[in-house]
């Protein structure tokens, strides 16, 4: 079984006490986006999971706490991005983040710290030559502290398209992607870096681009030492290559406050749920309520 920690919020910024609180105590809650009412126990019982995956744009409130995840096997997604508080609003310097980023490569090996180039934006002040630059800049600032870097382009989410039109965003055509593409990767190459994309219509692969996998069994499979053979992920995307994972987090909960995201409502929905979150809860948010049915999460 693998662990997503999380598609939907930022746990390794945000949440670290309540995730640990979860582990010592053997299980978590989660609740069904789709669903209120209907809630599943998942075990978190080493001997069941094979693997977690860290997402995050900070590791740093998780690096000094690894010694807590004992025999767990685990690696993580950090998005470094160059975009700044205007679109990234709440997050620290991106100079801490880099230095965040190669602590937790020193500590932990650089195959298990993958760089997030995502989403790839463009607006009239942010063109190919703004992301040439910058990511130039990140990459020599990464270099061998990860042997690879996913990208995507921004998708026009119906949560994040208001966002995406009041920044003037445009949606980027297959010669722009494929011109992009080529450009970052062999700015990627200088630097030891292999680029991967996710989610793509378009293949990348003439271009030394593979397809990448978020949640890749790959990956796990040699980190672990075991040859798992893991389905695709049914919940996921068509042009997703992710293996079949549990996300373990709540949407309308990360303060990142990025103006692409996906995973938030509104402002006021995140702050209305971080009111209650309780670090002593099963539940990210909230507690358990009568009507609540919980299920076993079949593992």
């Amino acid at each position: 079984m693998i662990i997503s920690v999380s598609r939907r919020t930022d746990i390794p910024a945000f949440y670290t006490e309540w995730f640990f609180n979860r582990l010592q105590e053997g299980f978590v809650l989660v609740r069904n986006p789709m669903n209120y009412r209907q809630v599943s126990r998942i075990l978190l019982n080493p001997s069941l999971v094979d693997c977690f995956v860290f997402w995050t744009k900070n590791p740093e409130n998780l690096t000094d706490k690894l010694d807590r995840l004992g025999q767990y096997h685990y690696y993580f997604l950090i998005t470094l991005n160059p975009y700044g508080p205007a679109i990234e609003r709440n997050l620290s310097s991106i100079n801490s983040r880099i230095k965040a980023f190669q602590k937790l490569s020193a500590k932990i090996g650089k195959n298990k710290t993958i760089w997030r180039y995502d989403p790839i934006i463009f607006t009239d002040e942010i063109d190919l030559k703004y992301h040439a630059e910058n990511f130039g800049l990140l990459a020599s600032c990464l270099e061998g502290y990860t042997d690879r870097c996913q990208i995507s382009f921004v998708d026009f989410y119906k949560k994040a398209k208001r966002n995406l039109k009041y920044m003037n965003a445009e949606k980027a055509d297959h010669e722009k992607k494929y011109v992009t593409g080529k450009t970052l990767s062999e700015i990627a190459s200088k630097h030891k870096i292999k680029m991967e994309a996710r989610s793509e219509s378009i293949s990348l692969a003439s271009i030394g681009i593979d397809r990448g996998r978020c949640i890749d069994d790959r990956l796990i499979s040699e980190i672990t030492g075991q040859n798992l053979k893991i389905p695709k992920d049914k919940n996921q995307r068509h042009l997703c290559g992710c293996a079949a994972s549990i996300d373990i987090g709540t949407y309308n909960t990360c303060r990142h406050g990025c103006s692409y995201c996906y995973a938030n409502f509104s402002d006021k929905a995140v702050s209305d749920n971080i009111k209650k979150h309780n670090v002593k809860s099963p539940l990210l948010i909230g507690n358990i309520e009568l009507e609540d049915k919980i299920k076993d999460r079949k593992m």
